[in-house]
């Protein structure tokens, strides 16, 4: 694993565990799928508007923190898998990366309970 690819994995696990939706979507590649719980998935959607999807469902869900249960790297894909964290249960997430422009860009984020 190179050290810029490690490098941005981690700066993406502090931006979840910032508990700010912004901190992650900076991180968003500029198309990108997202899943959201009880929600179809929204495929090949613009940063922007996933962003705000995002900041949506971190301040409906109080979305406050992250625990990482597992990260690994298959043919220059990077995946982060572990659960988004609240007063209440959280919710499972998982995150898939590829290396755009010389750093990681998030490709597909589902969330589910």
């Amino acid at each position: 694993m190179s050290f810029a690819f490690q490098n941005d994995g981690n700066s993406i696990i502090n931006a979840l565990k910032s508990g700010k939706a912004d901190a992650v979507a900076g991180y968003f590649d500029n198309i990108l799928d997202i899943k959201f719980p009880d929600k179809d998935e929204a495929k090949n959607i613009g940063k922007n508007q996933a962003g705000i999807a995002l900041r949506s469902f971190y301040a409906d869900n109080d979305i406050n923190g992250f625990e990482l249960s597992s990260q690994r790297e298959m043919g220059g894909t990077m995946y982060i898998a572990g659960k988004l964290l609240n007063n209440n249960d959280g919710f499972k997430v998982s995150i898939m990366m590829k290396a755009r422009e010389g750093k990681q860009q998030i490709i597909t984020v589902r969330i589910s309970q």
